[in-house]
């Protein structure tokens, strides 16, 4: 029998326990009934970014962006792919730094897009700069190990 995991909905952010041996069987979520793991990217907001890095046993990718920003819009399908091709493995969300300046500032975001890593709640990593699918997945791998 396997522990379960804490997976947070990318649709509701609702918190689900998903056994691990059942994580590549599909699962949906307990409330809002669509897909866990497919690879769907959250929108977190000042209220919301905490609970959902610190209550999912996932690492989270979190993506601090802007409207206004270039280099964001271009990195914003790649960091999408990404999220596809780690699915089941790494959560994947996006922080409107205009609307999130409270979480924004708490991590302080300085250039953006900038990408923070996070384990059991904590930052382990971040980096810095649009970068192709391919780059982003890299340096996840490299830093997950």
């Amino acid at each position: 029998m396997s522990d379960p995991l804490q997976i947070k909905c990318p649709h509701c952010l609702r918190t689900n326990r998903v056994p691990a041996a059942r994580l590549a069987d599909k699962p949906s979520c307990g409330a809002c009934k669509k897909p866990l793991l497919n690879g769907d990217v959250a929108n977190l907001d000042d209220a919301s970014m905490a609970k959902y890095i610190g209550q999912s046993d996932l690492p989270v990718l979190v993506d601090f962006w802007a409207s206004w920003c270039g280099p964001c819009k271009a990195m914003a399908p790649e960091f999408e792919q990404a999220a596809r091709q780690w699915a089941g493995k790494v959560a994947f969300a996006k922080v409107n730094t205009e609307q999130a300046q409270q979480a924004s500032a708490q991590y302080g975001i300085r250039s953006i897009p900038t990408m923070i890593l996070f384990k059991g709640g904590r930052e382990i990593a971040r980096k810095s700069g649009a970068m192709p699918a391919a780059q982003l997945s890299a340096w996840i791998n490299s830093e997950l190990g």
